[in-house]
């Protein structure tokens, strides 16, 4: 889809400093670290996140909350059934289990 009206120089220009003022952002968040690398500035202490005077802001919790289950119960198996003696086609069945 294309736009009814010409983009002016400037325009372009804006759009393309926060394109690569955005890349550059992803790419500084998303650099290795030490996994300690939260609490640099002293735990909220002075620093914020390590780019200098900011708020504290804790790492993001991204697991759901454990769930707790009940102990296992002790399953007895099934017990068979008895069969009577029966006549079945002609024929003596003596009891058996099923």
């Amino acid at each position: 889809m294309t736009s009814s009206t010409a983009r002016s120089p400037r325009s372009k220009r804006i759009a393309a400093t926060c394109a690569i003022l955005g890349l550059a952002t992803i790419g500084i968040a998303a650099a290795p670290q030490p996994a300690n690398a939260w609490w640099r500035g002293g735990y909220g202490y002075g620093y914020g996140y390590g780019w200098g005077v900011g708020p504290f802001v804790p790492p993001v919790i991204v697991a759901p909350a454990p769930a707790y289950y009940p102990a296992p119960v002790y399953y007895a198996p099934p017990q068979p059934a008895w069969i009577p003696a029966h006549w079945q086609n002609g024929y003596w069945v003596p009891g058996h289990w099923a």
